[in-house]
């Protein structure tokens, strides 16, 4: 007989902490659905992502370097792929909900404008007087509103726990409002997972594409950030001398290791502290329960001032955007004079959002690639 849902529910039951978010305990979603048959509402909503337009296009927006700059560098879709993959582990290790954290990680970066966090600052300003852009927000806009699949509603339809996820999503880069119908002082631990895992990815891997790019190089790392000196030391007593690609790939993958470690370490000791028996009671605490010792948060911010210092402020990195901020502006501009050109279905929604806003979700949506394309068309004449 093949697993259903309901046996998937006791299996969670069985193998899960207390305080896990159990799939059966959801509080729903916006539209009401039938129940899914083979998979649990989380394992539906995890599809649901993968399956929009709007995860498509991230394998064409910019992580750190603009896309297309190389064939190896990162794009905001492998990103995605990497916290999702972080994600479970460190779920799996505190016996958390991993399909609800899975679904989270895929979809917290839905939102993103092209070209990174520089084309998001660039929409923020354009929009400032009409309610502002950030891309958690945007996230939100995408899987409740703008994307078009089902009958029956518009969005994903996904449960309240993938969008709490998203609306609480907070990092260095990341600082999202509040949202009415979330109001509790803090998340799911699965959602606390997914936040502090985007956070480990982002920065090990952006170590990765700078040195691939050739603007970072190992001796100034051992020189000036300690947990790359600490981990390299440990790579070469445990297996000497290595070739460049394996010995960077090991340095970076012992860093990540050493950070989840950490984090499930810490989080369990907080977790078991703050005596929490269910998810509802972890909504309640003040402080997050997942999270670095103060040690690697330390750490952390030594190796975060290197990496705004020497990578995401190099010229190389930066002069491409500059004008990739002017596309933008220009592509706004344009738009706001020529509505008929974003589309039947985002001038339908202009009647309700106002054209600005309109213009701006048709901006966001864009790749880096398509964004190009069509400041050429637009504006080359």
């Amino acid at each position: 007989m093949p697993r259903t849902r309901t046996d998937l529910e006791t299996i969670e039951r069985q193998t899960l902490a207390p305080y896990a978010q159990f799939s059966a305990d959801s509080r729903g979603r916006m539209h009401r659905e039938e129940p899914p048959e083979w998979r649990t509402h989380y394992q539906r909503d995890r599809d649901r992502v993968i399956h929009s337009r709007a995860f498509r296009r991230l394998e064409y927006k910019t992580q750190v370097f603009l896309n297309g700059t190389g064939d190896h560098l990162r794009t905001r879709l492998t990103h995605t792929m990497e916290v999702a993959g972080i994600s479970r582990n460190i779920a799996r290790a505190l016996r958390l909900n991993e399909d609800l954290t899975e679904a989270i990680a895929l979809a917290h970066d839905l939102g993103h404008s092209p070209f990174g966090h520089k084309g998001e600052v660039v929409l923020n300003t354009l929009m400032r007087r009409h309610g502002g852009f950030e891309h958690n927000r945007h996230s939100l806009r995408i899987v409740e509103e703008l994307e078009q699949k089902y009958p029956g509603f518009t969005g994903l339809n996904l449960s309240w726990e993938v969008r709490e996820g998203l609306v609480k999503h907070h990092t260095a880069f990341d600082h999202p409002g509040r949202r009415r119908g979330f109001d509790a002082k803090n998340s799911s631990l699965e959602a606390q997972v997914a936040n502090l895992a985007d956070e480990i990815t982002y920065y090990s891997h952006d170590l990765d594409d700078g040195l691939d790019s050739g603007l970072l190089t190992e001796t100034q790392l051992g020189k000036q950030v300690q947990l790359w000196g600490d981990a390299a030391r440990l790579v070469r007593r445990e297996h000497g001398t290595l070739p460049d690609e394996c010995r960077r790939y090991f340095i970076i993958r012992t860093i990540i290791d050493l950070q989840v470690r950490d984090v499930v370490e810490i989080s369990e000791a907080l977790i078991a502290t703050a005596g929490v028996c269910s998810a509802d009671e972890v909504r309640l605490c003040a402080k997050k329960l997942v999270q670095y010792s103060p040690e690697r948060r330390k750490l952390n911010l030594e190796l975060r001032r290197y990496l705004y210092k020497n990578l995401y402020f190099n010229p190389v990195v930066n002069a491409p955007h500059l004008r990739a901020r002017q596309v933008l502006k220009d592509l706004f501009n344009h738009y706001l004079k020529n509505p008929e050109e974003i589309g039947e279905r985002s001038r339908k929604r202009s009647t309700k959002t106002g054209l600005e806003r309109a213009v701006c979700d048709h901006l966001a949506g864009m790749t880096d690639r398509f964004a190009l394309q069509e400041h050429e068309r637009c504006l080359s004449g």
